[in-house]
Parts: structure tokens; sequence; C-alpha cells
């Protein structure tokens, strides 16, 4: 971990950033979002105590945890060198369209509060769903004028009233116009991104990024390795015998519909839904599971073998829930630092 941290440092690595996946977040139902639209203090209060709760009773089994980034911030910590913070990024962890936008648009408005130098760089760690955030994220980066304003205009009732044209979310104003002006907040980030298990949702643009690496796990299995058999077998998924059967099936056509009690946030997700995804016959839904695919089209994949899962489903999350393991800290950290920086350095040696 020490020379993990020592790369990291010769990067201009400024700072870490470590995202949770879906249904782990302080607001998985979006109660709170609507919350806070009219008591903003109480909702953020509730969050608070609702994630520590979380993290009391889960461990850092399927979520990083504040002890997991601890853990992470003083192992590559070196007296008397620059510290590198790691933090923990929350967003809703809503499974659907406007709750991973609302996530892009949280992460790309708390980045440009860094106010990062020339050469240096954030790199970000995201489980599950926070990858697909991310990769929205991306988009919106990749200074494509047409892009932000069809992204903003989708969900624009999401955060503004309709009819009055209150904005009541204005982190979302504030992100829309920077973004539309090529703020040098958010125009020069430098961004390393390393998901986990990351679904395959949403593609990435690679004008808004710097470097990609994906972990997924992949055990033994017929046919290619590249490839996830379908269907699958209800005892395999239990002892998750061939891998991360969440990465896996949980693809296009496995959203939750937002509540109807949040109506602003269901009418966006149905219009960036048309923006994100074309529905397509049930069959064409089949055919993506059929298909198997779990290597991204972009970025460098790793299928690691993390071995077989101890305990129930409840525990391991059908092999969903490894990556967050203090166990595999030193691991992923290494093969970061190789692969994202020490072969930068090479290349550009």
């Amino acid at each position: 971990m020490d020379d993990a941290g020592a790369t990291l440092r010769s990067a201009g690595v400024k700072a870490i950033y470590l995202a949770h996946g879906t249904f782990v977040g302080p607001d998985a139902l979006g109660v709170l979002g609507e919350l806070a639209r009219l008591y903003p203090s109480a909702g953020l209060a509730v969050r608070r105590v609702i994630r520590r709760v979380f993290e009391e009773l889960r461990g850092d089994g399927g979520t990083f945890t504040e002890s997991y980034a601890q853990a992470f911030e003083s192992a590559i910590h070196r007296a008397g060198q620059r510290e590198i913070p790691v933090e923990l990024f929350h967003w809703s962890g809503e499974n659907h369209h406007i709750g991973r936008a609302d996530g892009a648009v949280r992460l790309i408005h708390e980045l440009s509060s860094l106010e990062c130098e020339p050469g240096e760089r954030i790199l970000l760690w995201g489980h599950s769903h926070a990858g697909n955030v991310f990769a929205l994220a991306t988009n919106l980066l990749a200074r494509d004028l047409d892009t932000v304003e069809r992204f903003f205009d989708a969900a624009g009732i999401y955060y503004r009233l309709p009819v009055f044209g209150w904005i009541d979310i204005p982190l979302w104003n504030r992100v829309r116009d920077m973004l539309l002006r090529g703020d040098a907040a958010v125009a020069n980030l430098q961004l390393d991104f390393v998901t986990f298990g990351t679904p395959i949702r949403y593609g990435w643009d690679s004008a808004g990024y710097a470097s990609l690496l994906h972990f997924i796990h992949r055990r033994c299995a017929d046919g290619p390795e590249c490839r996830a058999g379908f269907p699958v077998r209800l005892d395999s998924v239990l002892g998750a015998e061939e891998g991360d059967y969440v990465q896996q099936l949980a693809i296009a056509g496995t959203n939750v519909v937002p509540s109807l009690f949040a109506w602003r946030a269901y009418l966006a997700d149905r219009r960036l839904h048309a923006l994100l995804e074309t529905d397509g016959p049930p069959s064409e839904s089949l055919d993506r599971f059929r298909a198997g695919t779990i290597v991204p089209d972009e970025g460098t994949t790793l299928l690691v073998d993390y071995g077989c899962p101890e305990g129930g489903i409840g525990e391991h999350l059908a092999g969903h829930a490894v990556y967050t393991g203090k166990q595999w800290l030193l691991f992923h950290a290494q093969e970061v630092a190789r692969r994202l920086y020490v072969a930068r350095a090479c290349k550009a040696a």
C-alpha cells in the first residue's frame, strides 16, 4: 500500500473518491429527496443518520464505508509526503435513470469545488451502479453542448417546478450553467475511473475521462470467459458459483420505477429513458440476457476470480459484495496503480 501511495502521488493524484452502488444509498426509495425540496436541512440530517445506521448493520460487505475510506487513506500515507484524502461520495442509490442522473450531476458539482492545478488528477472508485453514475458524468463532461442541453431538458421537471419555473434543486442549475459555459472548474478535470461489478447500462464518452478500468468477479465457466451463461440456475446464484450475477443481470430493463409520490422524478425518469435507452419488444430484453455481455466496450476490463464466497446470499449478494471487502484493498490498489499510472509513466518516458 505504501508503494501504491507513492505511485499515486507521483502521478499527481489529488484526491480519491469512493462511491457506493444501488440500494445501499441513504435514499434508495427517493423519499428523502422529496423531503429535501421542502426542508433541505432536515433531508440532509436524516440522510446522515440513515447512512451511519446502514454502515453499522452492513459493514463493508457490498458498500464502501467510512472505516474502509479511513483504512485506505492511512495505508497510502507516508510521513512527510503529500496526503491524498480518500472521501466517500454519496448519491441516493435509486435504481433508475433519474437517480443515477442526479448522482452524476452531484458528482460533477463536488469535483468542481476541488480547484485542481494543471497535472493534478482525481481517482474515482465506483461499486455497482455507481459506475453508471460515472458513465453519465463522462457524457456531460465531454463538452458536447447538444448532449448537455438534451440531458438537462429531459430532466428539467425534476429540478424546476413546471409552469412557475422555480428551481428547487439549485445545484442542478449551477452544474448546467458550468457545463454550458465551459467553466474551467469542470472543463480541465483529469478523471481516472475504476468500476467494480458495474452492470452495462450506459456508454462512456472518452472525451470526459482520462483513464478507465473495470473489475468484474468472474469464475471459471463453460463457454468464452467474457460471456456469462443464461439462463442461470438458482443454486448457482445462491452460491455465487460463477462470480457476480448482479453485474450480469442488472442491465437495461431492470430499473425500478420511481414512486408516484415523487411524480416529478417519475416524469423525469420517463423522459431520460427516452434519451438513454430505446424500448424494444419483450424478446429484445430476453436477447440481452442471453447475450451474457459482461465486458464494457470502453476501458480495460479485468476478469478476476475472487474465489468462492463465504456465507449466504444475504452476505455475498450473489457474488456482488466481494469488491468492497478490506481484504482485497491491497490487490485493487496495486492493480490500479500499475495499470493506470505506472503504465502511463512508462509510455510518457
